[in-house]
């Protein structure tokens, strides 16, 4: 108790730090950029559309308000996508500023996490416009949304712990992880229904790929108009405290080293 009593007085103490950061990291976005922060809106919007044409007139699956279903799963994917990536250099991005002051490491990837999740708050404004335009109706379930992106973000944070961690030692984990993400995004049911795969692997995706509990959730919220069922909020919390919890257990037990690799 007396060292969470410790971190949290830590962290109060570097909190202004963390919001300049963050501010520093979205402002460089979209410097030097003619639309600025309306490409958080319209980059999801032309890559939704493409995606619509492509897969609604090559495979033509039978899913009521595509273009809904696709740009839930293309968001969350995406920010999970952009916010470890982000993460897993936060740490040896920052290397020259590590040296010179005393800084919580996790500061970094933390601020790195964060703006990836301010980013995809600014995206939401194009999942709305599809909602308007999809004539979804709004209800009072949606005020639930709020948790599922807690859940997403935890996911990242505690993911983007563990790859920071693990690149400064390894620089080769970006090149595995580029891979996996590959994989990760065929496996992950965004474009297509899962009901479309065989059984077995409907289960394997269903148990073990995290993002599936997180974008099911979503969906049955906008597409059905219900709140999920229990066992996948459950499983949406578990897989997300799971991770942050492995995340921050290496961290901490690497960071004194980093100092030595970077």
């Amino acid at each position: 108790m007396t060292k969470m009593k410790e971190r949290l007085e830590v962290f109060q103490h570097y909190r202004p730090l963390l919001e300049q950061l963050v501010v520093k990291d979205i402002k460089l976005k979209y410097r030097r950029s003619f639309l600025g922060y309306l490409w958080s809106i319209l980059n999801p919007l032309m890559i939704m559309g493409i995606m619509v044409l492509v897969f609604s007139n090559m495979f033509r699956f039978d899913i009521e308000n595509y273009p809904v279903y696709l740009i839930i799963g293309q968001t969350i994917f995406n920010f999970v996508s952009d916010a470890t990536n982000q993460a897993m250099w936060s740490i040896t991005g920052n290397a020259a500023l590590m040296k010179k002051t005393y800084v919580p490491k996790y500061i970094f990837t933390l601020s790195r996490v964060t703006s990836s999740f301010v980013n995809m708050v600014f995206a939401l404004g194009a999942m709305l416009l599809v909602f308007v335009i999809c004539r979804i109706r709004f209800n009072w379930n949606m005020l639930f949304i709020p948790v599922i992106l807690v859940q997403v973000y935890v996911f990242a944070l505690g993911l983007g712990l563990f790859l920071a961690s693990g690149t400064v030692f390894f620089r080769d984990i970006q090149y595995i992880y580029g891979a996996f993400l590959t994989a990760w995004t065929y496996a992950t049911p965004l474009f297509y229904p899962i009901g479309q795969l065989p059984l077995k692997l409907q289960w394997l995706i269903k148990h073990f790929n995290p993002l599936y509990s997180f974008i099911a959730q979503f969906r049955t919220i906008v597409l059905n108009g219900m709140l999920p069922d229990v066992r996948l909020i459950i499983y949406g919390f578990f897989v997300s405290l799971l991770m942050m919890g492995i995340g921050t257990l290496v961290f901490l037990k690497s960071q004194d080293k980093f100092i030595l690799y970077i």
